[in-house]
């Protein structure tokens, strides 16, 4: 028996360590196979039965999750994500100008849209607008990193963490919003004014000489079709209907088409992530009939703590696996936990480059493209952001 225990606490911390460096050295592993097999050897250690793990997924998250990435996908196909940034970018001429149109641009949608989803459209896009106009593109690749993750924590949409607390707590859509909007619009001003102080040269106000204009492929009846649809799921969460249902009937009715194949369409759902908080959800129910997680609750036990503990975990473990490990211990009436979860999970993402999966896609896409951030570089910019936007959440939240 003393074995077996040794084993079940040697995979639980291996698995988290796993899930905190992303990977397993030495093995070619990624953050979902480490979740699914860490959650495979505890069932077969007998911490769970199959039963009790398949009953421990949170079939609301999936589904939600699963549906909002094929509306995404169908936005990208349309070329929404394209026109909107050509439309921002349409509005100024200068450095300061783009600095402001893509915080704000990439914020706002990314409040609507998985984050994630905006870091991968917009960064070649705005690495070939840097290129062409001569500037330096650093500054707005991190205007882009920092406010997908600003804009996000406004909505129950906007990333994966807040889609499971929704699934949680029960927060209305539009409560949800109300609190959160104020902490994510003035996020993302103090975003404008520590880019402006760390990076001189986004301060002109001169107009670029020659801004280039793209032509953007729209197709019409696509993007007709999906954008009326997209309408009606918003309203649908404003309305208070329920989220996973909403978005489930959204994705099955862009789904029945005749201008793109099923096969473009799945291939843009994020396979890796669904996988992950499969096993995520499996290795916290372990946590959790384990009783490992009976040190956190003294720990939380007023809104700083929980606030400061959930950024640890974020940059720790991730802002998922966080989410995940610390929802047992918040009661599913206490709002303001909650939404001190949210903030904290998501707005931590900007502590380093490895704090949130939107940072990791943007570096990924810059460096296929040549152009190189480094951890240093964000790590200037991330520190006084996360520190700023936590201490501005705890005031509004309290």
């Amino acid at each position: 028996m003393i074995y077996i225990k040794f084993a079940v606490y040697g995979v639980l911390g291996l698995t988290y360590f796993g899930l905190a460096l992303g990977y397993i050295p030495g093995l070619r592993m990624n953050r979902a196979t480490i979740a699914l097999v860490g959650s495979a050897f505890l069932i077969a250690l007998g911490v769970l039965n199959l039963q009790e793990a398949w009953q421990a997924i949170d079939a609301n998250t999936i589904v939600f999750l699963l549906s909002m990435m094929v509306v995404n996908a169908n936005l990208s196909y349309a070329g929404f994500f394209r026109l909107a940034l050509s439309v921002l970018l349409s509005l100024t001429r200068s450095p300061l100008g783009l600095l402001i149109a893509l915080t704000f641009g990439s914020g706002i949608l990314s409040a609507f849209f998985l984050n994630d989803t905006l870091a991968l459209v917009f960064t070649p896009l705005t690495l070939s607008l840097a290129q062409t106009l001569g500037l330096n593109p650093i500054p707005y690749l991190l205007a882009i990193a920092g406010a997908t993750n600003i804009g996000s924590v406004a909505t129950l949409s906007g990333n994966p963490q807040n889609i499971l607390i929704g699934s949680f707590s029960g927060i209305p859509y539009l409560d949800f919003l109300r609190v959160l909007t104020p902490v994510a619009f003035t996020g993302l001003i103090i975003q404008i004014g520590l880019l402006w102080l760390l990076y001189p040269d986004v301060r002109s106000l001169k107009p670029c000489q020659i801004l280039p204009i793209n032509n953007q492929r729209i197709y019409k009846p696509l993007f007709n079709k999906t954008l009326v649809i997209t309408t009606g799921l918003l309203i649908a969460f404003t309305v208070g209907l329920p989220l996973a249902q909403s978005a489930l009937v959204a994705a099955s009715l862009l789904l029945i088409t005749r201008r793109i194949k099923p096969g473009r369409i799945l291939k843009k759902v994020d396979w890796n992530l669904l996988v992950m908080f499969s096993g995520l959800f499996i290795l916290t129910k372990a946590t959790q009939k384990l009783n490992l997680l009976q040190p956190f609750t003294h720990a939380i036990n007023s809104a700083a703590s929980l606030l400061g503990i959930t950024a640890i975990l974020s940059n720790l473990i991730s802002n998922v696996p966080a989410v995940l490990l610390l929802q047992p211990l918040i009661s599913p009436s206490d709002t303001k936990s909650w939404l001190l979860l949210a903030a904290g999970s998501t707005l931590a993402g900007n502590l380093t480059l490895f704090g949130s999966v939107a940072n990791l896609i943007i570096v990924e896409a810059a460096a296929d493209l040549g152009y190189k951030l480094t951890f240093l570089e964000h790590l200037r910019f991330g520190v006084p952001l996360t520190i700023c936007t936590l201490i501005l959440a705890y005031v509004f939240i309290q």
